[in-house]
C-alpha cells in the first residue's frame, strides 16, 4: 500500500505522536520510513512561547531508534528553512517519491488547534501525497475500519479509491458516507424537491463507491446516506461507529482548489477523534500560497 512514508518532526508532543504513527504504518506495510527536522526560520528563532530549541541530530537519533524497535529503518534529513517550512517538507516528498505523508496538526506554536496560516494547512495545500494528520489524542492505532465521504467530486473520487486500496490492504471494513447538506438546501426556498434531487445525487455517489470497493478485496462494505452539516455528520459518524481512520477529499463541490478556513475537509481535520488522511485529485493544481513562516500568536 505504501512504499515510501514521510513524518516531519519539531520535537513537540504532537510530533512525536506523528512519528508513532508513521513507524506503525511503515512496520505494517513494510514501507521505507523518512524522517526530517526543518530548521526553524532565520527570523529570530522559534515562537517566545516554544519549548527550548532541540538538537536536530538527537531528535532523528531518538526516531532512528525509536523504530528500530519495529525493526523499521529510517533515513533521516536536517533540511534548510529557506522558503519555510511547508516548502521544504513538500519538495523533499516530491523529491524522494513518498506516497505517505504524516503529520501532527499542532506544532511549537502551541495552539491546540488547527489553524489557517500552520505549517500543516500549508502542507496539505501543496503536497504531493496524502497527508495523515493526527493530534495527541488521535494517534494512529488499529485499521479495522476505514471511513470516506464521498460526494462524488474529483477530489471525493481519489479519496475513495485510496479509502478503498488501503481496506484491502488492511484488511478493515469500509465506511462510504454522503452527506445531504441541509445548509445549502433550506436557505433557497426550494424545500423538498432540492433536497429529493440532492439525496438521488448523494446516492448515486454512495452506489459508485460500492461499485469501486466490490471489485476489491475488502471484508465488509457500510453505505450510509446522512443529512446535516456535512463535516460535523462526518465526525459524528466517525465517532457513533469507532472508526480508526478518517478519508476525505481536500477538493468538493464548492469549486475551491485550495484548502480554505472552514472548508469541509479543514473542519473534520481539526475536529475529528481519529486520525485523518486528506487527499486531493491526482491532476488537481497545486494552491499558491505565501511560504513565509509566520508564528501564530
Amino acid at each position: 500500500m505504501y512504499d515510501r512514508i514521510l513524518v516531519a518532526t519539531d520535537g513537540s508532543e504532537t510530533a512525536d505522536t506523528a512519528v508513532e504513527g508513521a513507524v506503525r504504518l511503515a512496520d505494517r506495510f513494510g514501507a521505507d520510513l523518512h524522517a526530517i527536522h526543518v530548521t526553524p526560520p532565520d527570523d529570530g528563532g522559534p515562537p517566545p512561547d516554544s519549548p527550548d530549541e532541540v538538537d536536530p541530530d538527537a531528535l532523528l537519533e531518538e526516531v532512528t531508534a525509536h523504530a528500530a524497535e519495529s525493526d523499521v529503518l529510517v533515513s533521516t534529513a536536517v533540511l534548510p528553512n529557506e522558503a519555510g517550512t511547508a516548502r521544504a517538507i513538500a519538495d523533499y516528498a516530491e523529491a524522494q517519491d513518498v506516497d505517505l505523508l504524516v503529520m501532527g496538526t499542532q506544532g511549537r506554536t502551541g495552539l491546540d488547534r488547527f489553524v489557517l496560516g500552520s505549517v500543516t494547512e500549508r502542507t496539505l495545500r501543496v503536497a504531493p501525497a496524502p497527508v495523515l494528520t493526527v493530534r495527541t489524542s488521535t494517534p494512529v492505532e488499529d485499521l479495522d475500519d476505514v471511513l470516506v465521504a464521498t460526494d462524488g467530486s474529483e477530489g471525493a473520487a481519489a479519496a475513495v479509491t485510496h479509502a478503498v486500496d488501503l481496506a484491502a490492504a488492511a484488511d478493515a471494513t469500509l465506511h462510504v458516507i454522503h452527506v445531504v447538506d441541509v445548509t445549502v438546501a433550506w436557505p433557497t426556498g426550494a424545500g423538498g424537491p432540492l433536497l429529493d434531487r440532492m439525496e438521488e445525487s448523494g446516492q448515486e455517489a454512495v452506489e459508485r463507491a460500492v461499485e469501486r470497493a466490490g471489485r476489491a478485496d475488502i471484508p465488509s462494505v457500510e453505505a450510509t446516506l446522512l443529512s446535516g452539516s456535512p463535516y460535523r455528520a462526518i465526525v459524528d459518524y466517525a465517532a457513533d461507529t469507532g472508526v480508526d481512520l478518517t478519508v476525505v477529499g481536500t477538493h468538493g463541490r464548492s469549486g475551491f482548489d485550495r484548502f480554505l478556513l472552514g472548508s469541509v475537509a479543514e473542519r473534520v481535520v481539526r475536529t475529528a477523534g481519529t486520525p485523518v488522511l486528506a487527499l486531493k485529485a491526482a491532476d488537481a493544481e497545486p494552491a499558491e500560497t505565501d511560504w513565509t513562516d509566520v508564528h501564530e500568536t
